[in-house]
Order: structure tokens, then sequence, then C-alpha cells
């Protein structure tokens, strides 16, 4: 099954656009998997878990990496500060615990990304947060993702 077939064909396909514009726009396709993996975990979302892992592999993720994701705050040495900003960033705008990203989070990223990459990996965040959210919803199980 392809992602575009569990909804319209033009939502599908406005959706994959975001998340291919937001991916490249980073320039980092190692990050960028670390990034809608971490927000997958969150929304407990598996059919994009085992799609994105996959993924992440093929762009020479670690699997110490890809072992600890869930734990990344406590995993010292694991990942970097760019990736630790970005992660950061991600579940903030995942969650939305407060209502909004905390100022310190973006601020964090801030100094990590410039602007350009900065709307991209928000861009990416909420792309993958509206893949989860389908998914979930439609129940999509695992295992169906072909490239």
């Amino acid at each position: 099954m392809s992602r575009t077939e569990v909804l319209d064909r033009e939502v599908g396909q406005a959706l994959s656009a975001l998340s291919a514009t937001a991916k490249r726009g980073l320039g980092d396709p190692a990050l960028a998997e670390l990034v809608v993996i971490r927000a997958s975990q969150l929304n407990h979302c598996a059919f994009c878990l085992d799609m994105h892992l996959g993924i992440a592999r093929e762009h020479g993720v670690s699997e110490k990496q890809l072992d600890l994701l869930a734990a990344w705050e406590e995993a010292e040495g694991v990942y970097d500060e760019r990736e630790r900003a970005a992660l950061a960033l991600t579940e903030a705008v995942t969650v939305l615990a407060e209502g909004f990203v905390p100022d310190e989070v973006y601020a964090t990223a801030a100094e990590h990304f410039d602007d350009g990459q900065l709307a991209h990996l928000i861009g990416l965040v909420v792309a993958i947060n509206n893949w989860n959210r389908v998914m979930v919803a439609r129940r999509i199980p695992p295992g169906g993702y072909r490239p």
C-alpha cells in the first residue's frame, strides 16, 4: 500500500510534497529520519516507525542512535548538539504541552540551524505529525510500505 492510498489522491500528494520539500531543505537525510522517527514514537504510529526505521538505516543512521532514540535526552554522547536541538524541537512541536514551543527550545534550535533550515525542520515535523495522525486514525498496520 502506498501512503497516498489511505487518503484522497490530491491530499496524499500534497502531504508527500511537503515531506519531500522539508527533507530536501533540511539538507541532512539522516537527521531528517531521526526527527520523523522520534515524532512517530511520540504519536505511536507503527506504520511510520516501520517505514522510517528502514529508511534511516539506508541513510547510515547507527543502530545505537535508533535503539536509544526514545531516551535521547539521557543518551550522553550518542547524539551531537545539533541532533539534540532538532529532537528537542521535534518533541516541542509534536506535543505542544504548554500550547506553544518553549522559547529556550526554539532558541537552541536557532543556534544550530539557519532560518531556512529551521523552517524546513519545522515543516518536516508538521508533515510527519500529519502522516502519523492519518495512519493512526485509519489504523494502517506496519509492513505495507513499498518504496
